[in-house]
């Protein structure tokens, strides 16, 4: 029997739905899930493996004007994704659809084979539905996918469609192998989830979580120490919280979400750090990833 296997890469505007789909395509959450844009920065790979097919899923971050130098390597991974990916697929969020931007991003991957997904139709009537339909299908003549991840509408339909556009090619990876991500990464995306999901405006976007140590030890609890790190003095004094309340809401809620996914107790400890201005420090942005 003949293998298949590729690189799949979900492309699309921020809050798009990417990191849902992904998460719904390979069964688990893989991906930070939440409502704020930009949750995600690093390329995300997921391996999907089904019979004789393997398709190596990129959940890279949303397309966006880069503001700070942050920003301008997430910008990177995305074309990094793009120009090694056999299949994308351009994901849309159907009550945002825009003619114009739909048209402007498409020119990135003109030149790739890719379907149109269109996400989050239990949003929108069947007259809208059927409207942006005509207005894509006037634009491409690729597949047009509708889509629910969030009630999981057409995700079958969806993994077919992936499985049918990959090429002929031994596997990359062991069959049991769903990511190339260490756990490390995830303890950190965690964490980070949690501060998203408890603050407001700029100060989830002003935080990166540093996983200073991870030690495994036989018989006891996994030891984390994770450094919280925020741009100024007053995001330190918010994320701590009045008598640390936050700071303590923030690691009951990771701790417990953590032992979830790693299947086993951990003792984690979190530490908020200043380092002034850090997403437009290319030297520091370069030693994180």
């Amino acid at each position: 029997m003949k293998n298949y296997c590729g690189y799949v890469c979900l492309f699309g505007k921020p809050n798009a739905g990417k990191s849902t789909i992904l998460n719904s395509l390979l069964g688990f959450n893989l991906s930070i899930v939440n409502k704020k844009a930009q949750t995600t920065r690093n390329k995300i790979l997921g391996i999907l493996t089904e019979n004789n097919h393997q398709a190596i899923l990129t959940d890279v971050p949303g397309i966006i004007e880069p503001k700070y130098e942050l920003q301008t390597y997430m910008v990177k991974e995305i074309k990094l994704a793009l120009k090694d990916a056999d299949f994308i697929l351009y994901i849309i969020d159907s009550k945002e659809f825009n003619k114009d931007e739909f048209s402007s991003n498409l020119k990135l991957i003109e030149d790739k084979k890719y379907s149109v997904v269109l996400n989050k139709i239990d949003e929108i009537d069947n007259e809208k539905l059927i409207e942006i339909g005509n207005e894509i299908n006037k634009l491409t003549k690729t597949d047009l996918i509708p889509l629910s991840a969030k009630t999981g509408f057409n995700i079958d339909n969806l993994k077919k469609i992936i499985f049918e556009n990959l090429p002929e090619s031994e596997f990359l990876y062991d069959e049991e192998t769903t990511t190339d991500k260490p756990e490390k990464f995830f303890v950190s995306e965690i964490i980070r989830n949690n501060i998203l999901t408890l603050f407001k405006e700029e100060i989830p976007y002003s935080v990166h979580i540093d996983i200073r140590e991870f030690k495994e030890e036989k018989n006891k609890k996994d030891l984390i120490n994770a450094d919280i790190i925020v741009e100024r003095e007053s995001q330190k004094i918010i994320i701590i919280g009045k008598g640390g309340s936050m700071i303590k809401k923030i690691g009951q809620n990771s701790r417990k979400q953590i032992e979830d996914f790693l299947g086993r107790e951990v003792v984690l400890k979190l530490f908020v750090k200043v380092k002034s201005d850090w997403r437009k420090d290319e030297r520091y942005i370069k030693s994180l990833f």
